[in-house]
């Protein structure tokens, strides 16, 4: 299946696009928590994709951008939560995107729900890919179904 990333700002332009690309796969890319809780509460998307680098932490927790009520929101609606490769290759802050990629991975594994790693740029092998996320503290059912897009 042929996958679309939108990016749109504005709930009724994407609401829009995605009814536009209905047969594709869409994955939806967004720094505002709240429009992500408004798309993946509204619209049929399939991939929820959280950028980590550009967040700021709280004094005493981090900011990955996604939570239990947004895991409890995806597990219901049947999203499945983006790890961008090249975020975590191509930065300087490899050890905050990493913590907060194990947070999010946390989430995941206490809710049952599957992730899916998305490259562009570097291209990377589906085995190295299942042992990154072993160590990232991916339980094994979570790593038999990854996938590389």
């Amino acid at each position: 299946m042929e996958s679309i990333i939108l990016t749109e700002k504005n709930f009724s332009k994407l609401k829009e696009l995605v009814k536009q690309y209905n047969e594709k796969k869409i994955i939806f890319y967004s720094n505002d928590d709240d429009l992500n809780r408004k798309v993946m509460e509204k619209l049929p998307i399939k991939v929820l994709l959280i950028p980590l680098d550009e967040r700021k932490d709280f004094m005493k927790q981090r900011n990955s951008g996604f939570n239990e009520v947004l895991a409890k929101i995806a597990k219901k609606e049947g999203i499945k939560i983006g790890i961008d490769l090249d975020e975590i290759i191509c930065s300087q802050n490899k050890e905050r995107i990493l913590s907060r990629l194990k947070q999010n991975i946390d989430l995941c594994k206490r809710n049952k729900l599957f992730m899916e790693f998305f490259s562009i740029k570097e291209k990377r092998n589906l085995i190295l890919l299942k042992s990154l996320g072993l160590v990232l503290g991916m339980p094994t059912w979570m790593t038999k179904n990854l996938e590389l897009n």
